[in-house]
């Protein structure tokens, strides 16, 4: 007897731990399975937020308006802070208003005044705007638009008789050229 009380308990000792075995097993297949089926639901639901913002997206995508790029026919340059006052200013910018850009830039060669040279440098930045950026003839450039507009005004003093003082201004101009290409 004292032998079957032996072989029972060591089967009951090789069994004990196959039995805890086997639970750790299928705790842990239950755990894969709950982990699996969370992924699931995460890859087969997307949030309702998501799902609201890809259907805008969608509507905003379809609902954009095609815009055709128009081509460029005129270019613009501008000299702020020009030390003529606008008036003077204003007598050159007449004699080329309306002028090819050659015969614009050879007046003003010719033209006796301070403000010459400043409007025939923002001429020529106009045209090489046009024909370096984007791409029109030079040749056929001509001044559509020209405009001389207040700048600063610097005030100074002169001292004058008795101790009293008279004010300077000192006025500025800001030149506008817009040139376009004829057709």
């Amino acid at each position: 007897m004292a032998e079957k009380k032996k072989k029972a308990t060591e089967e009951i000792a090789e069994e004990a731990p196959k039995a805890s075995k086997t639970k750790k097993v299928v705790k842990a297949k239950k755990k894969e399975e709950v982990a699996e089926t969370k992924e699931e639901s995460k890859v087969e639901k997307p949030s309702k937020r998501a799902a609201k913002k890809a259907e805008k997206a969608e509507k905003a995508a379809s609902e954009k308006p095609v815009v055709q790029k128009l081509p460029v026919t005129e270019a613009h340059a501008v000299s702020k802070n020009v030390r003529v006052t606008p008036r003077k200013v204003r007598l050159v910018i007449d004699l080329v208003r309306g002028k090819n850009v050659d015969d614009a830039l050879g007046i003003l060669s010719n033209v006796n005044r301070a403000a010459s040279v400043p409007v025939a440098k923002t001429i020529k930045s106009a045209a090489s705007n046009a024909s370096n950026n984007f791409g029109l003839d030079w040749r056929k450039l001509y001044v559509a638009e020209i405009q001389a507009t207040d700048g600063l005004k610097m005030k100074r003093y002169e001292p004058r008789a008795k101790g009293s003082s008279s004010p300077i201004i000192k006025r500025c101009s800001h030149i506008f050229v817009t040139v376009k290409e004829r057709n």
